[in-house]
């Protein structure tokens, strides 16, 4: 099942995107601003089976972040093997994990923001992976699977001069305003049968900038939110992003091609859709 929410930013509601295209209003059904736990999930995928839902035009309206704002967004840093490397970073021998504010979520054709001074704003095609049922302690990787509601595009835009030279943590340089770009819909984990093979690619201005794929992973889905359940409480609705591959402006050569008002970025995992967004200074 395909979930998007639709309408202006803050009152978007929630729909299903059926495979011919068509769209069904889940208003009834789901809590536009509430996080979903797995059960309301079933809810609405049973709801959409029925057939009784009413049809949406989704015709000239605003597509949204398709998760209600997440309580806590938690991500990975480092996690392919080819982004360390060109970084020149060390392979982590655990997950090097970071927050991100949830009031950086946006929808996926939102304009991003260029934060004021900056000069180093740089793009980061990630698999995002949504929480469906509370997760503490978990014993194994499998079983944190199981907690896995589903999974998204997700965008972790980065400003590395206020990440790594402006001392203390890397959320200074994460959680600028709409640094997570999110959608266009969010894929329920049964049809992502193995989130280890999916590719991933950013564009910027049309040109191929990363082309990754989630075998590359360091740390697999299973295994983060296994390994994050020891450190915190994730609860359903919460938004975990896993990493990204290499090609990263911080990685290329000088003059590395960081981004700039005006460019566009367009990034897209296999079978979740793509994001694009055109950037304009704060």
């Amino acid at each position: 099942m395909k979930i998007l929410r639709t309408g202006p930013r803050g009152g978007e509601s929630p729909a299903a995107l059926l495979p011919d295209g068509r769209a069904v209003d889940l208003s009834g059904v789901l809590d536009a601003h509430r996080p979903w736990s797995a059960e309301d999930l079933a809810a609405a995928g049973a709801a959409v089976r029925s057939g009784d839902l009413p049809e949406l035009d989704l015709t000239g309206r605003r597509i949204g972040a398709p998760l209600p704002r997440p309580g806590t967004v938690v991500c990975i840093g480092l996690n392919y093997r080819d982004h360390a490397r060109e970084t020149g970073a060390a392979i982590p021998a655990e997950p090097v994990v970071f927050l991100k504010s949830s009031s950086t979520v946006v929808g996926p054709h939102d304009t991003v923001l260029v934060p004021r001074g900056s000069t180093k704003t740089d793009y980061e095609v990630e698999l995002g992976v949504v929480i469906g049922r509370r997760a503490r302690y978990l014993a194994s990787a499998e079983e944190a699977l199981e907690h896995v509601a589903g999974y998204v595009v997700s965008h972790d835009v980065s400003e590395r001069e206020f990440q790594l030279e402006r001392g203390g943590q890397w959320d200074k340089g994460k959680s600028c305003e709409t640094f997570n770009p999110l959608g266009p819909w969010f894929v329920t984990a049964d049809e992502v049968p193995d989130p280890g093979a999916l590719g991933l690619r950013t564009r910027v201005n049309g040109e191929l900038r990363q082309d990754g794929s989630t075998g590359d992973l360091v740390f697999g889905v299973g295994e983060v939110v296994r390994y994050l359940s020891h450190f915190t409480v994730l609860e359903p609705g919460d938004l975990v992003n896993t990493g990204t591959p290499a090609g990263v402006a911080l990685g290329r050569p000088e003059p590395k091609p960081y981004l700039r008002a005006g460019d566009v970025v367009e990034c897209e995992v296999d079978g979740l859709g793509s994001t694009r967004n055109e950037l304009a200074d704060a």
